[in-house]
């Protein structure tokens, strides 16, 4: 009796160069047989673009590239993370036999795992976690997958006292593999991929706080105990991250918001801000700059209700797809919603009379107050709210204007962040994703004038799959603040949908008429969360302009309290936002305590300076102080304060 031959196997390499073996090979193999070193520093493999164990088998001919800790970003970082969180689960069971775990996924900049323990964990426990997550990693514990039967996988985790992890199971689909990966004699189920050993994860990890989670998210589920950590390449990158993460806390914008008094969160208004005239004010010169800007862009300010009634939702596809999100109310027996979003009111203002194709492009804006509902355990500040205004606009146009409309807006948004300061701005591409309106070929032709934009913007962007909004493709902007972090702020969509849905149309030159294009765009995103990335990223330090008091007037004695008066006064005539603090303490006590406040400068006045008719101006950040002319000094501030592209 014979048996036939196996084929051979033919690996390409990503410079083109091919590997052929005799039998079966895995990841592991390909690396040795490029070289030792490569074998030793792989950590996971590529094949035909997807990423694998390097123990497994790789059964037929493919594309392979190797992957490293020198390997790109979004490649190796959830990679490392992913494992540090099943380091984590089984550090935790093993010091804490009665626990549960449940899932574990790696996150931006990190991981975590949910744990169900009838005991709450302590910040000892979460240490102790830590220092057997190391003792784990040198174990060098085998890191192996199998293939379970899906009965088996039930009875083996119900049997374990492990039932989170038996409902999971039942809940997936049946032709789905089970898939369990072992850390020595840990189990957990887990699609992968994973290292080859514990070892290969270093100790360039940390766990960074506790908090709680809803099982599967839903309130109305146990409550979970959820440890977060960090992972990094090495023990430089760990270090960094952790710096950036203490100078965040002191840049904190809640911290900060109570310190300035710019605003507060209660528990009677969840998600809501609480704005207090310091805190207003700056918002209000936020508004007055996006308002000048927009203005000489082009953009008609417009206003629409805030409260509308649930047929327009249904008839834009809003109430299908964002129901769970909104706030809604009877009256009239009719059923309302609060607003999320502005789009269907700006459809309904387009619509009245007779548009022709002179009337496009038309560029309509609004500062629309929205209202949404965010499950309470995501509010964070005034990053996550529950009522926000978007600095939200819709440009209708041809599709032959789509690129000039594109190239437009990306020129005025680029200019709008320089302005506030952030020069590293990064573009992602957000293509259409699961659930979405409108059909595929209608997809296609967004995503393709979408992309065909940016490319002759001549922006650079990146992929992100999936991520589209639900009429269209979109552009996110992504802004690096003062400590390395990244916000996505600005968003441009192009919409072929909404228009159809809703019954726009304009004349065309042919006399027929025609569905306009609907660009959906924002560059701050909501003034609520920008706010709050403007105060982390300055440190409450704010430029001059933006500054809710630009200048305190301070008295030394209490005998220069009329020249004080007069300072304000001639301030205030040049257009600065100024206050005076004449209180009898000693003139230290005072520039300490408005240096707390972030208040930008001080002019100090004593005796002296009323006498000669002069300021001390102090700055904030230096010890250093100026003595001139009042007129002088008021000169100069009343330049510093100008709003970017005034032209006052």
């Amino acid at each position: 009796m014979t048996t036939q031959a196996q084929a051979a196997i033919n690996v390409t390499l990503p410079d083109g160069n091919a590997l052929t073996f005799e039998r079966t090979p895995t990841g592991l193999d390909v690396a040795a047989a490029i070289g030792p070193g490569l074998a030793k520093a792989a950590l996971a493999v590529k094949i035909d673009g997807e990423l694998r164990d390097l123990k497994r088998p790789i059964e037929q001919d493919a594309q392979i590239e190797i992957v490293t800790a020198k390997s790109p970003d979004d490649v190796v970082l959830p990679l490392l993370r992913h494992d540090a969180a099943h380091v984590l689960a089984q550090a935790a069971q093993e010091l804490f036999p009665d626990t549960q775990v449940t899932i574990g996924p790696s996150i931006e900049n990190g991981f975590y795992y949910d744990f169900a323990r009838d005991e709450p964990f302590t910040p000892e426990d979460v240490e102790a976690m830590e220092q057997r997550m190391h003792e784990i990693v040198d174990r060098d514990l085998p890191i192996e997958r199998s293939v379970w039967a899906r009965d088996d996988a039930i009875r083996h985790f119900r049997d374990q006292g492990e039932f989170y992890k038996a409902e999971i199971i039942e809940d997936l689909p049946v032709d789905e593999p089970i898939s369990i990966y072992a850390q020595g004699d840990w189990m957990d189920l887990c699609i992968g991929p994973h290292l080859a050993s514990t070892a290969r994860l270093g100790h360039a990890f940390k766990l960074t706080k506790l908090a709680g989670a809803y099982w599967r998210g839903d309130s109305r589920n146990p409550m979970l105990q959820r440890v977060y950590g960090t992972c990094w390449r090495t023990d430089k990158e760990l270090k960094a991250y952790l710096t950036m993460l203490e100078e965040a806390e002191k840049r904190d914008h809640r911290r900060l918001g109570r310190e300035m008094s710019l605003f507060h969160m209660q528990e009677e208004a969840p998600g809501m801000a609480f704005w207090h005239p310091k805190g207003w004010t700056f918002y209000l010169a936020l508004e007055r700059y996006m308002r000048q800007r927009l203005d000489a862009a082009g953009y008609r300010e417009v206003r629409t209700p805030q409260l509308v009634d649930r047929k327009l939702w249904e008839a834009s596809g809003h109430w299908e797809k964002f129901r769970e999100h909104m706030f809604t109310s009877d009256a009239d027996e009719r059923n309302y919603a609060l607003k999320p979003m502005n789009c269907p009111g700006h459809v309904q203002i387009f619509r009245q009379g007779l548009k022709s194709y002179r009337d496009l492009p038309m560029r309509m804006a609004e500062f629309g107050c929205c209202h949404r509902y965010e499950p309470s355990g995501a509010l964070h500040g005034l990053m996550r709210v529950r009522n926000f205004t978007q600095d939200d606009a819709h440009i209708f146009c041809a599709e032959d204007q789509i690129n000039s409309e594109s190239a437009v807006f990306c020129d005025l948004l680029t200019t709008i962040y320089k302005d506030f300061g952030f020069e590293d701005v990064r573009v992602k591409f957000s293509d259409r994703p699961p659930v979405r309106a409108g059909s595929d070929e209608t997809w296609d032709k967004a995503e393709a004038a979408l992309r065909e934009a940016i490319e002759e913007v001549g922006l650079p962007y990146e992929m992100n799959p999936g991520e589209g909004a639900f009429y269209g493709p979109k552009l996110e902007f992504v802004l690096r603040d003062a400590i390395g972090r990244d916000w996505q702020c600005g968003t441009l969509q192009v919409d072929f949908v909404l228009p159809e849905r809703l019954d726009a149309s304009y004349i065309g030159e042919d006399g027929e008429r025609h569905r306009p294009v609907m660009l959906h765009r924002a560059i701050l995103g909501s003034f609520e969360r920008f706010a709050g990335i403007l105060i982390e990223n300055f440190a409450g330090k704010f430029p001059l302009w933006l500054s809710p008091v630009q200048a305190m007037v301070a008295t030394i004695t209490q005998d220069a309290d009329a020249y004080a008066a007069e300072v304000v006064v001639a301030a205030k005539q040049a257009g600065l936002r100024v206050e005076s603090d004449l209180r009898n303490e000693k003139i230290n006590y005072k520039v300490r305590e408005h240096s707390l406040a972030k208040v930008p400068v001080m002019l100090v006045v004593g005796k002296n300076e009323a006498e000669q008719g002069t300021v001390s101006v102090r700055r904030l950040g230096d010890k250093r102080q100026q003595v001139l002319a009042l007129e002088d000094a008021l000169a100069i501030l009343k330049a510093e304060a100008v709003m970017p592209g005034s032209t006052v």
